[in-house]
């Protein structure tokens, strides 16, 4: 989708989100407001229910009259409906407030006529308290008023499915903000995401007979959407089927509910928490696209997630466990245990993954097993400011089992953190940004720059994946006695500790000729210990795109310095002069 045409449907979306937000009005007093989101977005959720479902509403009432006494029925509403879901009640929101008097008591039978699926989602946001606490304050009426109005009208005829996810996207970034919680961690932008998916089905030869993406982290699902959208752009008469698991109550209700609107499997939507409570034990995805939350700890899941490395290759997590403080990696690894063997996986990081843990840890052990495997495809460093109240860098991984010839054993990293336009309050990845980006990776190129340097610019590289090991040797040198010998112990030199140290050897160089050219020329009595080598891996992003900036001048410094002398040698004696 065209840059020019997201700003335009965002402001479309930004009002209407705002519209819905200021419902909170009336909620001010009974409600705090770290509260508004737990009646706007049950609300909002029932009213695109109720918007859906209108133009059949009178099919569904005649359909349930004749099929009521049958023991299975759902197929039968469906069909009527038009919908995954539909609802028996005879209230609208129209007859609802054409009755204020017995606002509650209607309002209930209308929600009790929603079908399973829909009752499950209004579960997860316990809006029956809700309901029981806007009685008590004498809002009900007045809130479904507000939503029952035309401007808070929310048809599929005026606002479409990807649109639809976006409000509730918005909605969610203003609930969190209200909670204090950091939003990015609920909205990852548009122009995001479809960079992401354009990386995802840039090739030129995709099985386009039918495709299935996964998100384990999936918010609202606005992920899964938008990539429908974009494969459905290539060719309208792809299957799509989109699968997701979430574990906030509220996200996953809206995602459900998206789904049960969009048409797909609402079954395919499944609550619990990834890392403790896997939903897809056995899938594998052709695509999967995620930004799971990073710099999160996993203490929660902490028991389960070391049962789940116990098991080995039989388990998710069997390269290695991250340090307890950022689970981001843990992921990563239950994506690739997720991914078919032709699938292809876009995911979001900061920049710990690249290099934290020293050789032999979990970070590295991870980073080792996926270099190993020649999966890591590409690395994208995005420019600071990219979500909301954060100014970190991120980088979108793209893995693939299934690197085309030209690729394989090599990794690619693209520095696209020059690449963006300026926002009010973020960094924005326009059309020609993202064109730049997804040519420097179709185009594999090492060494050069897509774009102005002067300006907006990406810049490509290309490493054989063994550059980024190391091997992690311990350099030992002997204890000394007072008259400077070496002290033995059964005929070998006893090593001092204090003068241990360690050196990272490149695996593309000899252990020994590394040792011999870069340590005995300067400690001649050193020596390995060869039972310590540890192999660790790195990918250090930073130090591969630096460009060095030579100094200034000393000349131009001593000009510089004598000139701010002088005009304050000047402002001092226009000032004594003047007293």
């Amino acid at each position: 989708m065209p840059n020019d045409k997201i700003t335009a449907v965002g402001a479309n979306i930004a009002e209407k989100a705002a519209m819905i937000w200021n419902v909170a009005d009336m909620l001010r007093g009974p409600f705090k407001p770290h509260e508004y989101g737990l009646v706007i977005l049950p609300m909002t959720v029932v009213k695109r229910f109720h918007d859906c479902l209108l133009p059949t509403h009178q099919a569904v009432l005649d359909t349930y009259e004749k099929v009521k006494k049958l023991q299975v029925i759902d197929g039968f509403l469906q069909k009527a409906s038009g919908y995954q879901f539909y609802n028996t009640s005879r209230f609208t929101f129209e007859t609802l407030l054409a009755d204020p008097d017995n606002i509650e008591s209607n309002f209930r039978d209308y929600l009790s006529g929603f079908s399973a699926n829909a009752q499950d989602v209004l579960a997860k946001f316990d809006f029956d308290n809700i309901i029981k606490r806007m009685v008590e304050s004498n809002t009900l009426y007045l809130v479904i008023k507000e939503f029952g109005s035309e401007k808070g009208y929310l048809g599929p005829d005026k606002i479409s499915a990807v649109d639809c996810d976006y409000i509730f996207e918005d909605l969610v970034r203003r609930f969190s903000e209200s909670f204090g919680e950091e939003a990015g961690a609920h909205f990852t932008s548009r122009d995001i995401i479809y960079l992401m998916t354009d990386l995802l089905l840039s090739e030129p030869d995709l099985d386009t007979s039918s495709m299935t993406v996964y998100d384990m982290a999936m918010g609202t699902s606005q992920m899964l959407s938008c990539m429908e959208e974009r494969i459905h752009e290539l060719n309208s008469d792809i299957e799509v089927t989109c699968f997701g698991q979430e574990f906030n109550p509220s996200t996953f209700a809206i995602a459900k509910a998206d789904m049960m609107i969009r048409g797909g499997d609402p079954n395919n939507m499944r609550f619990g928490d990834t890392l403790s409570e896997d939903q897809f034990p056995g899938f594998t995805f052709q695509y999967i696209i995620s930004n799971p939350p990073f710099g999160i700890d996993w203490k929660r899941e902490q028991k389960a997630v070391e049962a789940e490395a116990a098991r080995g290759e039989m388990g998710r997590f069997a390269p290695g466990l991250p340090k307890i403080s950022d689970g981001q990696q843990l992921f990563v690894l239950n994506g690739l245990a997720k991914l078919a063997n032709k699938g292809k996986m876009a995911i979001i990081q900061n920049g710990s993954p690249l290099f934290s843990g020293d050789a032999g840890s979990g970070p590295s052990n991870i980073r080792q097993y996926i270099l190993e495997k020649d999966w890591l495809d590409c690395i994208i460093q995005l420019s600071t400011d990219m979500f909301m109240n954060t100014g970190i860098s991120t980088y979108i991984w793209v893995l693939s089992k299934d690197k085309p010839a030209h690729r394989a054993g090599k990794v690619q990293l693209i520095d696209a953190s020059h690449c963006f336009e300026p926002r009010r309050k973020r960094n924005d990845i326009t059309d020609a940004c993202r064109e730049l980006i997804v040519t420097a990776y179709g185009e594999f190129a090492n060494g050069k720059v897509y774009g102005d340097k002067n300006g907006i610019y990406c810049e490509s590289k290309v490493f054989e994946s063994v550059e980024f090991g190391y091997n992690k040797i311990v350099v030992e040198r002997p204890q000394r006695d007072e008259a400077g010998n070496v002290i033995l112990k059964r005929g070998k030199p006893v090593p001092d500790t204090s003068l241990r140290d360690t050196e990272n050897v490149p695996l593309v160089q000899d252990i020994d000729a590394y040792f011999a050219r870069e340590v005995l020329p300067y400690a001649p009595d050193a020596w390995i210990d060869h039972s310590k080598t540890k192999v660790g891996y790195e990918i250090p992003m930073t130090r591969y795109f630096y460009e060095y900036q030579a100094p200034e001048a000393v000349e131009d410094i001593v000009a510089r310095i004598t000139a701010l002398e002088q005009d304050i040698s000047a402002g001092l004696a226009e000032l004594f002069h003047k007293s």
